[in-house]
């Protein structure tokens, strides 16, 4: 039977060797051959009648084996892949497969091999089920099976096609002497093979259950060690080379498994090292959320709170350290998760005495043997559990720890000046000065958080005053070099500023709460000189204008806001100092709103601190109407982008109430002359424009039924809103700047408005209009809302509601016609000013050609002599004309005598009225010309009534 067998497997020699078939042909026959061979085998295998036959069986598999020492054939995967299963099997009761099962792991590490360039496309499927099959391998209790199949997986990665060539033999066929023409063919068709591209293999490994196979597989190893941590080493490699492997193993809840075996006993002590780095692989390329949500259940916790603090007390090395880190790290990403159990578990508890530690005696036995070596790596941990406090505040139970631990007051340890702190610790072993700046900045930015929450404790440890401290410190010039290693110095290496940068956050956080006590507290403090001190001394350098600064600069005046908001007397306390200051800021305008630095937010700032510190006191309104403040807001209003228009003019709402700012509002010019009554209209109408309500061409109410009313509203119409609910109609007065203008022009009346245009009026009126339009649009939202809920009013509520909306339509359309009508005047004001400027364009063009006809006159009478004599004949003719004939002929010789009259005397009488009064003239005669001279003649007086002309 054996050499029946034999004689099988040659056959594939004699099928290849067929004389004169093409390369085709000869392909053909020998694919089908080797897998009829291999089925034989397996059928060898599986048959009940050959099931026993153990060594046969090994001895075929060898030369199977033989023949595919240099790697597999693709489309035979899925019959290795029968083949190994069938010895896994047999392994339980036989141990002799263990060897054979062995070897065909060891070569399934070679790259397989194709025939076609076709072959990795069409047998893809086999690949990944071979691979996800070898995963399954794992259930074979045999150690040293499950380290080949380790072995052989890690080699994917790193394995490469043999480099000697294929030497065409089959292993199963007898080595012969003598190689015929037949054996050569032969060769030179296996010498076709070609192992796969080096990605292949990998990316179909991505697409199968191989890495999470390979993760179940470890409840498995507990007894193998050392199998196990080159399990791990294995699947650290997977999870580092692709997101796919991370996802995969994810989906078998990989990180909760890797963290419930990762303090199971291990000699070598590497378990916990690549358990560690599974576990950042996983959160580096796989979900994090997934990770984190895995990790948070109990046992996980648990589990790395025994880790972390074994590192810890345990650590010798500078590696034990990182580890330890490492832990906490991934700690600290879990309580970023609400439903951690870090409380629960008491990880918590024992974290918050670590922060306090060395800084706080404490009484733990966790920390009483602990020792610190101020190392970097000490120095990391310290920052990490910092942070870890910001993340665990959310918590209500964490913050009775923190009360519990003292943590505030640790937290104010680290916060004060250097100078101070160093003298408290000289003559023992402390933080460098680069490692207490790094604290000093972290707790800063931890109280920021945690300070708002602990505010009982934030005051007994008088924060306020250790705060204000560090300030005044941070103000002071001395030889202090920051050195700004760390995240939260950035900008401010060899100043202070990072130190101011984090203090004045930390006092904007506590005086956002609100609490009167701690408020009056910094205001008794002087916080208020010293913050508005400060705000001017950086506009003194304008140079070290950057984004720090500008955000100190807000983060002031937001404090000053939240201390003056409410309190009429720190209002006063703000004074003449906080005016000029706000003017300054004012005055900068808004042309680098979008600069990027953050100018955009000092404005606001310097907005709101007009608003909460100036407004509302007569004394500092009235010394910022001095300043020109209020013309500031309007060039701030002109100026600005629409998103900072709420607040300017919300302060202008406000400040109107002072009578005084009435005449600044209305003598405001901008550089173009427009008026602030006409930059009021025209935001109206723009803000209308961005509300799509229906307006006509020229400005005017399109539809009386919807006056006011936006497109958003509209599309709202058929929604019913709870009682408890501000309807839409209510909801946008808060929305947009109509309520907002409406209201300051009632401060400002409607009437005698400068710089207004017809088309201004038009709005005007709508403006003028704009509550009772509110109104009536409040009762039709009524009166819908009831028809949606299938209520019927009763019927003298009916008629009010019918009667309320048809005066409210009335309404609109008297404004339409108010509307039409100032048009009209204003086209007829147009017509006539357009038919006085036809006629005074006629009367121009009429002059212009009366001098032009004057000038060709002149011209034709200096050039044309004969045209010269014409014209003075006519001249002569028309002078002869003009002089009067005589009447007849008598008077011909007579010449006509006129005479000068002169005041001799005034003389009054008894008379009333002009008959009272007596004047004596004196008269000379005047000959005409032609008359002979005649000698000078004395005449007696007469008086006016008596003189006559003689002629």
């Amino acid at each position: 039977m054996d050499s029946g067998k034999v004689a099988l497997r040659r056959k594939p020699d004699i099928l290849v060797t067929r004389p004169r078939a093409s390369a085709e042909s000869q392909h053909v026959p020998q694919v089908s051959a080797k897998s009829l061979e291999l089925t034989k085998v397996i059928r060898l295998l599986e048959d009940p009648l050959t099931a026993n036959l153990k060594e046969r069986h090994l001895f075929v598999l060898k030369k199977l084996l033989k023949r595919s020492q240099i790697g597999f054939l693709l489309k035979e995967l899925t019959g290795i892949a029968k083949v190994l299963n069938i010895c896994a099997e047999k392994v339980k009761d036989h141990p002799e497969y263990v060897p054979i099962l062995c070897e065909a792991l060891k070569i399934c590490g070679f790259p397989f091999l194709k025939e076609k360039a076709s072959d990795e496309l069409n047998y893809a499927q086999d690949v990944m089920e071979f691979l996800s099959h070898m995963g399954c391998l794992m259930r074979v209790s045999d150690a040293e099976v499950r380290q080949q199949i380790v072995e052989s997986v890690k080699s994917f990665f790193s394995s490469v096609a043999p480099k000697r060539l294929l030497d065409g033999t089959d292993p199963l066929s007898r080595p012969k002497p003598r190689t015929s023409h037949s054996d050569n063919r032969f060769s030179r068709l296996s010498r076709r093979l070609q192992p796969t591209s080096p990605g292949y293999r990998l990316q179909l490994l991505e697409r199968s259950d191989l890495a999470q196979t390979l993760l179940l597989s470890m409840a498995a190893l507990e007894n193998q060690p050392s199998i196990k941590l080159q399990l791990l080493q294995t699947l650290q490699i997977l999870s580092s080379s692709s997101d796919m492997n991370c996802v995969s193993i994810l989906n078998a809840r990989g990180a909760e498994t890797i963290c419930l075996h990762m303090n199971e006993p291990d000699p070598s002590g590497q378990v916990l090292l690549r358990s560690s780095e599974i576990l950042w692989n996983l959160l580096e390329r796989g979900s994090k959320e997934e990770v984190t949500a895995q990790l948070s259940s109990m046992e996980c916790v648990i589990s790395l709170k025994e880790a972390f603090f074994h590192q810890l007390i345990n650590s010798v090395r500078h590696s034990d350290l990182q580890l330890a880190n490492d832990l906490l790290v991934i700690t600290t990403l879990i309580a970023e998760n609400p439903n951690s159990l870090l409380v629960e578990s008491l990880f918590a508890k024992q974290l918050v005495a670590l922060v306090t530690f060395p800084e706080l005696k404490s009484n733990n036995p966790l920390v009483r043997n602990l020792k610190l070596n101020f190392s970097n790596e000490d120095l990391k941990m310290k920052k990490l559990l910092l942070n870890l406090l910001v993340l665990m505040s959310k918590d209500l139970a964490a913050l009775q720890l923190y009360k519990e631990e003292r943590v505030l007051q640790a937290l104010l340890m680290h916060v004060k000046p250097p100078a101070v702190s160093s003298a408290r610790r000289s003559g023992s072993r402390h933080w460098s000065s680069v490692q207490q700046e790094e604290l000093q900045l972290q707790a800063l930015a931890t109280l920021a958080t945690v300070a708002p929450l602990m505010l009982d404790d934030y005051k007994s440890c008088q924060g306020n005053t250790c705060l204000l401290l560090l300030l005044d410190w941070c103000v002071k010039q001395d030889a202090h070099f920051s050195q700004g290693h760390s995240f939260h110095a950035t900008g401010g290496r060899g100043s202070k500023k990072a130190q101011m940068r984090h203090c004045v956050r930390v006092l904007r956080s506590v005086a956002s709460v609100g609490d009167d006590s701690v408020n009056q507290d910094l205001c008794d403090e002087g916080v208020m000189s010293q913050l508005l001190g400060i705000l001017m001394q950086m506009e003194a350098n304008p140079e070290e204008e950057d984004v720090i600064t500008l955000e100190m600069q807000s983060d002031i005046q937001l404090i000053l806001s939240m201390l003056c908001e409410s309190d009429m007397h720190r209002k006063e306390l703000f004074g003449s100092e906080g005016v000029e200051m706000a003017v300054h800021f004012l005055r900068k305008g808004s042309s680098r709103f979008y600069s990027g630095l953050g100018h955009n937010k000092l404005i606001l700032s310097t907005v709101d601190c007009v608003w909460s510190c100036i407004v509302g006191c007569y004394t500092t309104e009235d010394f910022f109407l001095a300043k020109e403040g209020a013309l500031l807001l309007l060039d701030l209003l002109s100026s600005s982008p629409t998103c900072g228009h709420y607040s300017i003019l919300a302060t202008l709402l406000e400040l109107c109430d002072n009578p005084n700012t009435r005449s600044h509002i209305l003598s405001w010019r901008d550089h173009s002359g427009q008026t602030a009554p006409r930059l009021l209209l025209q935001l109206w109408r723009e803000e209308e424009e961005e509300l799509k309500v229906s307006r006509n061409p020229r400005g005017g109410i399109a539809d009386p039924q919807r006056p006011i009313l936006s497109l958003y509203q509209q599309e709202d119409t058929q929604l019913s809103f709870p009682a408890n609910v501000p309807s839409a109609a209510v909801l946008e007065i808060s929305e947009n700047l109509r309520s907002k203008i409406y209201s300051i022009f009632c401060k400002l009346g409607f009437q005698d408005l400068p710089g207004l245009s017809a088309e201004h009026y038009v709005t005007l009126s709508i403006v003028r209009r704009y509550l009772d339009f509110k109104v009536g649009e409040v009762w039709e939202e009524i009166i819908r809302e009831l028809s949606l809920d299938g209520v019927r009013p009763i019927s003298p509520d009916e008629e009010a509601l019918s009667t309320i909306c048809e005066i409210a339509e009335d309404t609109a359309r008297r404004v339409a016609a108010e509307q039409n009508s100032i048009l009209e005047q204003r086209e007829k004001e147009e017509a006539g000013e357009e038919e006085l400027m036809y006629t005074e364009i006629m009367s121009r063009w009429k002059q212009r050609q009366l001098t032009a006809k004057s000038w060709d006159s002149y011209v034709s009478k200096t050039s044309n002599y004969e045209i010269l004599k014409e014209v003075k004949a006519q001249r002569e003719k028309y002078i002869e004309s003009s002089r009067p004939k005589p009447k007849c002929e008598d008077a011909a010789g007579h010449h006509t005598e006129h005479f000068i009259g002169q005041v001799l005397s005034v003389e009054s009488t008894d008379a009333q009225g002009p008959a009272g009064v007596k004047v004596t003239l004196a008269r000379a005669p005047i000959k005409a010309a032609g008359q002979d001279a005649v000698g000078p003649t004395a005449q007696d007086p007469e008086y006016f009534s008596t003189v006559s002309a003689k002629e």
